[in-house]
C-alpha cells in the first residue's frame, strides 16, 4: 500500500461505512450532497457512474485538510451510486410509504438488476478509476401482509428499490448469485481492483473478510479480481 495515500468515502451510509472498513485501510467519510436528477435519456449504466464520480469530486472540491487530517492530494476520494431497474426504470428511493408499497408489488416474484458504481479520485493526479457491478436480483413472492409490515417498519425508505438485501426479517431476495457487497451498495472486490489500479493495496484478504461478514458464500469473486466484466 502506499502509505501516503489517504481513503475519503463520499458518503455517510452506514452501509458503506461498514463495507470499506472490511478492506483493513483506515478511511475517513463525508457527505456527498449532489443532485441525483436522471438525464434525458440516461441508460443506468451511465447514470450511476456520472453519479459515482460526482460524489467523489464534490467531496474532494469540499474537504478541508485540517477537517481531514492531511493533505489533500494525499487524498483518495471514493464515490458509490446503486440504481435499482426494473422494466427498464430507476427505482429511486421512495418518497413516502405508499410508494415504497407500489415498488415493493412491483419487484415481487421477478428478477430485476442493480448497477452499482464506484469512482476513485486520486486528489494528486485528479486521474479518474471506475468500475461497474451489475446483478440479476431474484425476490421472492413475499405476501401483502410481509409488505406492510416491511414497510411499517421504516426500513425501506431510505433505500433504493425500497428494500435492504440483508434485512433478515423481510428476507427479500432468494436464490441470489452475484456480488450481495454490490446490492448493499459497495462491490467490495470491484473496489479492490480498483484501488489496486491507484497503487494502493487492501491490508485483509477481501473475499474471506466480505463473505465472512455478510454470511454468504460468494461465486463470482475470483472472476471479479481477475478484471472480468461483472
Amino acid at each position: 500500500m502506499n502509505d501516503r495515500k489517504k481513503l475519503v468515502l463520499a458518503s455517510q451510509s452506514p452501509r458503506r461505512r461498514e463495507l470499506i472498513g472490511l478492506l483493513g485501510i483506515p478511511f475517513q467519510s463525508m457527505s456527498a450532497d449532489v443532485d441525483e436528477s436522471l438525464r434525458p435519456n440516461e441508460d443506468p449504466a451511465k447514470y450511476v457512474l456520472r453519479l459515482a464520480e460526482l460524489k467523489a469530486r464534490t467531496c474532494y472540491s469540499e474537504a478541508s485538510p485540517m477537517v481531514l487530517a492531511a493533505k489533500k492530494d494525499d487524498l483518495v476520494f471514493i464515490g458509490s451510486d446503486t440504481a435499482v431497474v426494473a422494466d427498464g426504470v430507476i427505482l429511486g428511493k421512495p418518497k413516502d410509504e405508499r410508494d415504497a408499497l407500489q415498488m415493493l408489488h412491483q419487484l415481487r416474484g421477478r428478477t430485476h438488476q442493480v448497477f452499482t458504481a464506484i469512482a476513485l479520485f486520486d486528489a494528486a493526479s485528479e486521474k479518474v478509476v471506475t468500475e461497474l457491478s451489475i446483478s440479476d436480483v431474484p425476490m421472492r413472492d413475499y405476501s401483502d401482509a410481509e409488505i406492510e409490515s416491511y414497510v411499517a417498519s421504516g426500513d425501506p425508505l431510505d433505500k433504493a428499490g425500497s428494500y435492504a438485501i440483508q434485512n433478515d426479517a423481510f428476507h427479500p431476495v432468494e436464490n441470489f448469485n452475484g456480488c450481495y457487497a454490490s446490492v448493499m451498495g459497495l462491490p467490495l472486490c470491484h473496489l479492490t481492483r480498483a484501488l489496486t489500479k491507484t497503487g494502493i493495496t487492501p491490508t485483509t484478504n477481501v473475499p474471506a473478510q466480505c463473505q465472512a461478514t455478510l454470511a454468504y458464500d460468494c461465486s463470482i469473486y475470483n472472476a471479479v479480481l481477475r478484471d472480468e466484466n461483472l
